[in-house]
């Protein structure tokens, strides 16, 4: 592991935003501006139960998860043509191509717009192609990971599965996401299973809102490679001892936990505790149109709440590429220009 140099607090936030990373947590409905999301409503004949963007930025106001849910849910009946998925998609790319992201991996779901009458044709497609210009023309490769609505059966987790295998070429794995309280791993053994034969690689949401039991379940019962959140590990010793020897990847989202009051401040986060603990530990934004930032605002205000430094921002970076689904060479590569960024930063 690269040693870096000190660098002063006040060069950090350059820093932060210059060094190349990968964002391996971002829901793509959750990067929904306000802005697009009437220029949809209007392209599509529909209407937004807001005055304007000002009065629906201002609904971004949760108490907890589920609260998010809802207007997050109700903002995707604006999404009804290949096009928006595509437009969506692409806001999101040319935005983490601005903040450095070299490789993200992006999650979506068919369960809310095939409930709304779309097919996964539709929206598989739309971010797809999204992808492939994005690698074209703002030189970011991007995968899709489709994520299973935990609050809905396993039943209906099979019957998304199933409609999305007719385009498998174009997805890298499987999620779960969702409400996480009542909803443990283990209701969803048999479609991650499923989902493991075909060739799929594994990830869920565990222990953000939930308990640590949740991320031993998402381990051993679903057998996922990537804890998505995994903030309570810390209150397991014995988990945290078996994350470490694995080298379980855990993505976290510092302003989703604070906007959701997993953390009653920024400066209660348990980041650092996670890296000194030696977990591998991520930077992810979630769903930054409600969350308060993209990538780059993620890590410039946790740094800041934090006091972390230069060597913690080279460890959550190289941290994020490690944990990705990309190949080892390319994982090299990508690394080799994070510690070059490093080496020559002023």
């Amino acid at each position: 592991m690269l040693q870096v140099k000190p660098v002063p607090p006040e060069r950090l936030p350059a820093l932060l935003r210059r060094m190349p990373k990968a964002e391996l947590h971002m829901h793509i409905e959750g990067s929904l501006e306000p802005e697009l999301m009437f220029a949809f409503a209007e392209r599509n004949g529909m209407s937004v139960p807001y005055a304007d963007v000002a009065a629906l930025r201002r609904a971004y106001v949760f108490n907890n998860l589920q609260e998010f849910l809802d207007i997050y849910h109700a903002g995707t009946l604006v999404l009804r043509v290949e096009q928006d998925f595509y437009d969506m998609a692409w806001a999101y790319l040319q935005r983490a191509a601005a903040d450095q992201v070299l490789h993200t991996e992006i999650f979506f779901d068919t369960q809310t717009h095939t409930g709304h009458g779309l097919s996964a044709e539709v929206v598989i497609n739309g971010l797809h192609r999204a992808c492939v210009d994005a690698k074209e023309q703002l030189g970011i490769s991007a995968a899709l990971i489709l994520c299973f609505l935990r609050h809905l059966s396993e039943a209906e987790a099979f019957e998304a599965l199933e409609q999305a295998l007719p385009y498998r070429d174009k997805l890298v794995g499987v999620g779960l996401a969702s409400s996480e309280m009542g909803h443990p791993p283990e209701k969803f053994a048999k479609v991650f299973a499923r989902a493991r034969a075909l060739g799929f690689r594994l990830v869920a949401h565990a222990g953000e809102e939930g308990p640590p039991a949740y991320i031993w379940s998402a381990l051993d019962v679903l057998k996922v490679e990537r804890i998505d959140h995994g903030v309570q590990a810390l209150r397991d010793p014995a988990l945290v001892a078996r994350l470490v020897h694995d080298h379980i990847p855990l993505t976290v989202c510092p302003l989703s936990n604070l906007k959701l009051k997993v953390f009653p401040t920024l400066v209660q986060h348990n980041l650092g505790r996670m890296l000194e603990a030696g977990l591998v530990a991520t930077v992810n934004s979630d769903d930054p149109a409600y969350f308060g930032g993209y990538i780059n605002e993620n890590f410039t205000q946790t740094f800041a709440a934090l006091g972390l430094n230069a060597q913690q921002a080279y460890q959550l970076a190289h941290n994020s590429f490690a944990a990705s689904f990309i190949d080892a060479s390319t994982k090299q590569a990508f690394q080799h220009r994070l510690a070059e960024v490093f080496e020559t930063f002023e």
